[in-house]
């Protein structure tokens, strides 16, 4: 296995979550039970095989690796990939791949998508991604993976397996669609981000982004730039309904071990146990 970029993995319960984020340098993520993954500011060469991506927004160390994953899947004569982008950044990034192909001298060919707030992507008939606003210097989305299944109506609860058949057969549907939020990611976004989309506090796993965490780092100005800092994740414990709280992109400013500290310091229970530092 070539090994040319950083990248963690932790487990929770069936799902496998891989990848690496710092701010400014660069962040990508992926899910290969679900073969899907968030932003393309790197990509290691074991993600290549990953055929779905969602990006947040257009900042080179969420998107520089776009043109780099696109032309090595062509390489590996893989089918062009799907990457689904905030609707503002489609046309730049079309411009983009036009300059490199005359570079290159080669096909760069995918898939761009252009999404919004309020858009749902059919992944599998078990999987649905819905897409949701954040607030950032530039447009930005956030993505929630659903896992959806059908389940039979309270109505028909007491029938008998023929009787559920009969009703069937008549013509009535005896299920309804049952969803579960089981992903949540937000790239770059002031706490707008989450407070926006309710279901990013009850889905199973969240990943977040938690640029600032010093004290000496004025709240009102990271928001500005469409940053969190720690206090934002202080003042909304009580509305983490998630299993798994995964904070990321730090700041370069803050070495790893005074990250441990300051979050230590403000949450000395880690939210319960459930945050996880991704250092």
């Amino acid at each position: 296995m070539i090994e040319n970029l950083p990248v963690q993995t932790l487990t929770h319960k069936n799902l496998t979550i891989e990848g690496y984020s710092r701010a400014a340098v660069q962040s990508y993520w992926r899910l290969p039970e679900l073969k899907l993954g968030f932003d393309l500011g790197g990509q290691p060469w074991s993600f290549m095989g990953t055929p779905t991506w969602f990006v947040t927004h257009g900042h080179l160390d969420h998107i520089a690796a776009l043109p780099v994953y696109v032309a090595r899947r062509r390489m590996m004569k893989m089918e062009p990939p799907t990457i689904y982008l905030p609707e503002a950044t489609v046309e730049p990034v079309e411009r983009l791949l036009k300059v490199f192909r005359r570079l290159d001298r080669g096909r760069l060919p995918c898939k761009l998508v252009a999404t919004g707030p309020g858009d749902e992507i059919e992944l599998s008939r078990e999987h649905v991604v819905t897409v949701s606003a954040t607030r950032h210097s530039v447009p930005s989305l956030g993505f929630l993976v659903w896992e959806r299944r059908r389940k039979l109506k309270p109505e028909f609860a007491g029938m008998t397996g023929d009787q559920i058949r009969d009703v069937r057969l008549s013509g009535t549907e005896v299920t309804a669609e049952v969803r579960q939020p089981l992903i949540g990611y937000v790239g770059d976004t002031s706490p707008e981000g989450l407070d926006h989309c309710p279901a990013m506090y009850q889905a199973m796993v969240l990943i977040t982004e938690m640029t600032f965490v010093a004290p000496s780092h004025r709240k009102e100005k990271i928001h500005k730039f469409g940053h969190m800092h720690l206090d934002d994740i202080v003042e909304r414990r009580d509305r983490f309904q998630n299993e798994l709280i995964i904070a990321a992109h730090f700041s370069t400013r803050y070495h790893a071990d005074s990250i441990r500290k300051l979050v230590a310091r403000a949450l000395p229970d880690m939210l319960h146990g459930k945050l996880h530092l991704w250092l």
